[in-house]
């Protein structure tokens, strides 16, 4: 299901190091509502989906998620971060108890639509603590690209809630695949 690619989904710049902002960005590498916190919920909930066009959409953002771990590890690095560790920005350890267990599939897709939700309101907060030009790029973008999440699983909520059509699922794989045209 996975594959590596050497290029990141977006390039990361920066315009001079900044170890603080490093520090900021430490939340969203292992923190509560982090990309690492993510990408485990969603294969979690991935193993757990009955429909299967909901399960490749889970697998397909868990993917993502990982990638933008990724993207947060090469910003923390040029900005001048501490070696990355399974922490957030206090040093507290990462515990799985961050990840949604649910395995009714309704429930899982509207913790998943939650967790988006926090992400991109996190991403926003830390937007403003940030003056470098790329910087404030890289987390728009990311904050994109969980907004096209969020929009999508909202969308199979709704489905699976309204729906047993094959085609109108299905197009939720048309959709996340589309989504990405901007990024190739």
């Amino acid at each position: 299901m996975f594959n590596y690619r050497k290029r990141l989904f977006y390039p990361v710049h920066v315009e001079r190091q900044d170890p603080i902002f490093a520090k900021v960005l430490i939340e969203h590498y292992a923190g509560k509502d982090s990309e690492l916190s993510s990408s485990i919920q969603y294969l979690n909930h991935r193993s757990n989906m009955s429909n299967r066009y909901i399960r490749e959409l889970l697998g397909l953002i868990a993917a993502e998620e990982l990638g933008h771990m990724e993207i947060i590890s090469v910003a923390i690095n040029k900005l001048g971060g501490q070696p990355l560790t399974y922490a957030n920005a206090e040093g507290a350890p990462w515990v799985i108890n961050f990840v949604d267990q649910s395995v009714d599939s309704i429930n899982m897709l509207e913790m998943d639509v939650q967790a988006e939700t926090r992400a991109s309101r996190i991403y926003l907060q830390h937007l403003e603590m940030t003056s470098d030009p790329n910087m404030r790029r890289m987390i728009n973008f990311l904050i994109g690209r969980e907004e096209v999440h969020r929009r999508l699983l909202k969308k199979a909520l709704r489905l699976i809630r309204e729906t047993d059509s094959s085609e109108e699922f299905n197009k939720l794989i048309y959709d996340y695949k589309m989504s990405l045209q901007i990024l190739e």
